[in-house]
């Protein structure tokens, strides 16, 4: 039933799939802790203002001065970028998954991702991910932000491809039912070693096996 419909295009979240989320709340505390930051005050003022800051509307400056830099600090925003940026770590099986993937089915890569445009930008370059990966249907690029389903039909209208013809991988359950509604083939990812079983099901299937990394 899976192989019903060839698979011509790989729709991808980048946090939790092929890095680490870029400025989630661990991250988060962990700046309070280098920065000696009150974590609570912290996370309020994050709350009130991510939503804004993750569809564009907001640049990392003006983020940041409205989370950490809206009093004195004896350190500067330079500085907290830095360490802002320096929080991600890549997955290397499963960027190494898609680029093998594109190659062999000749797929099309889209990613489909919440996340502010200086950080995206940045975890796009650092990790050279615009070497495999076609379009970014990136939240602050397109300023729609998943739940929302046009983000979803954008990415369709993008990649030029029936959702029927699609499989999509995303930590998060929710997204994977709303693009699930839509006819998009999902894959629910908690590791390497599942979704390579669950792509596999779908009729892609990846040679080169898998190491023991967990993700």
């Amino acid at each position: 039933m899976n192989k019903a419909y060839p698979v011509t295009a790989l729709f991808l979240d980048i946090g939790g799939v092929l890095l680490t989320d870029g400025w989630d709340h661990f991250a988060r505390k962990r700046a309070a802790v280098e920065f000696n930051l009150d974590s609570a005050e912290m996370e309020i003022r994050h709350h009130l203002t991510f939503e804004t800051y993750e569809e564009g509307k907001l640049s990392l400056e003006e983020y940041l001065g409205q989370v950490v830099f809206y009093q004195d600090r004896p350190f500067t925003l330079a500085q907290f970028r830095k360490f802002m940026f320096a929080q991600t770590k890549p997955f290397p099986n499963m960027i190494d998954l898609a680029r093998r993937l594109k190659e062999k089915y000749r797929l099309k890569i889209v990613v489909v991702n919440n996340e502010a445009r200086e950080l995206n930008i940045h975890r796009i370059r650092k990790f050279k991910l615009d070497e495999f990966v076609d379009s970014f249907i990136s939240s602050s690029f397109v300023h729609i932000r998943k739940p929302d389903m046009d983000i979803f039909r954008l990415a369709l209208d993008i990649a030029q491809t029936p959702a029927r013809q699609v499989v999509y991988l995303e930590d998060t359950p929710l997204f994977v039912q709303i693009a699930e509604s839509l006819g998009i083939r999902s894959i629910l990812h908690s590791d390497y070693p599942t979704t390579h079983t669950k792509l596999a099901s779908f009729g892609l299937q990846n040679d080169g096996g898998f190491t023991s990394e967990t993700s």
